[in-house]
C-alpha cells in the first residue's frame, strides 16, 4: 500500500493540476474584460510612445549591459527558468534559458538586485511593475509556441547582449516577427501566442519586465484582485521558495570568487 507521504505528493499533484485548469478558464473569461477596459489597444505590439517611462531604459542600457557582465561572471550560479518555476519545463528545456530575477509579483528579490542597483532603481520607476528579470537564451535553442497567464499585464524587452546575426535571434508575436538589437525596447502582449528563435552560436540576453496594462476603473480593480488571487498559487509560490536557495547560490558564488581573487 501507499504510504502517506505519496498519498499526499499524489493529492498535491491532482490539486495542482484542478487549478491550473480553474485557472485557464478564468484567465480566458477575463481577457475578452481586460481588452474591452483597455485604454491602450490591444495589439501583440505595442507603441513604446503608449509608455513615456521606457526612455530611461534606453537610455542608460549602456549600464545595465555593465550590471548585467558583472552578474554572468557567476553564469554557473545562475538557475535555468525550470529550477525557479517547475510550471515552464514545457518551454524551459535542459541547459538553456537562465533566468537572474529581480522582481516577482511586485516584490524585490533583494539580494540578487544589490549585483544590478542602477536597473532595479529604474525599475523601481515602472509603474505598477510587476516581475523582471535578466534572459539568458543558449545558442541554437528554440523556446516553442506559447501565452502568457493574464491580457492585465504587458512584458517589456530591453535588448542587452544581442548575437551578431541579430535577424536569426527572433521572436514570433501571433503573425508579426520581432529581433531585439543592443540598446532598443519593445513592449508586447504575451497572451498572444508567442515563440522565440535563437538560430545563432552566440548568447542572447535582454532585460524583461511586466507592468500593469493601463485599464479603466472597474478593469483595473477585477486585475488587482486577479493578481492577489494568483499569489495564493502554486504558481507563485513555489518560485518565491526556491528564488530564496537560489539567492543563496549566487551570493556563494560571488564570495568564492572574491575570495579567490585575494589569494
Amino acid at each position: 500500500m501507499p504510504d502517506e507521504l505519496s498519498i499526499y505528493q499524489s493529492f498535491r499533484k491532482a490539486r495542482r493540476k484542478r487549478v491550473k485548469r480553474f485557472g485557464k478558464k478564468l484567465t480566458r473569461g477575463l481577457s475578452g474584460f481586460f481588452a474591452r477596459q483597455s485604454l491602450v489597444p490591444d495589439v501583440p505590439i505595442h507603441d513604446n510612445r503608449s509608455y513615456p517611462f521606457l526612455e530611461r531604459f534606453v537610455d542608460n542600457w549602456p549600464t545595465i549591459h555593465s550590471e548585467v557582465m558583472g552578474i554572468l561572471k557567476h553564469r554557473e550560479a545562475i538557475p535555468f527558468f525550470q529550477q525557479v518555476s517547475s510550471d515552464q519545463s514545457r518551454i524551459a528545456r535542459g541547459n538553456n534559458w537562465r533566468t537572474f530575477i529581480l522582481f516577482g509579483f511586485g516584490q524585490k528579490v533583494p539580494r540578487n538586485c544589490k549585483y544590478a542597483p542602477v536597473t532595479t532603481a529604474l525599475l523601481e520607476t515602472v509603474p505598477n511593475l510587476q516581475s523582471a528579470w535578466f534572459s539568458i537564451l543558449a545558442p541554437g535553442y528554440h523556446i516553442p509556441a506559447h501565452r502568457g497567464v493574464t491580457k492585465g499585464i504587458l512584458r517589456a524587452h530591453l535588448g542587452l547582449i544581442i548575437p551578431k546575426e541579430a535577424a536569426k535571434c527572433r521572436m514570433r508575436v501571433s503573425d508579426l516577427i520581432q529581433s531585439w538589437w543592443p540598446g532598443e525596447l519593445f513592449v508586447f502582449d504575451d497572451t498572444y501566442e508567442h515563440e522565440i528563435w535563437n538560430d545563432t552560436d552566440e548568447e542572447r540576453v535582454i532585460l524583461i519586465f511586466d507592468f500593469v496594462r493601463p485599464m479603466r476603473y472597474w478593469g483595473g480593480a477585477v486585475n488587482s484582485g486577479f493578481l492577489q488571487l494568483l499569489k495564493l498559487t502554486a504558481y507563485y509560490q513555489e518560485p518565491k521558495r526556491n528564488l530564496k536557495i537560489f539567492e543563496d547560490r549566487f551570493e556563494s558564488a560571488v564570495r568564492r570568487a572574491e575570495k579567490n581573487n585575494e589569494i
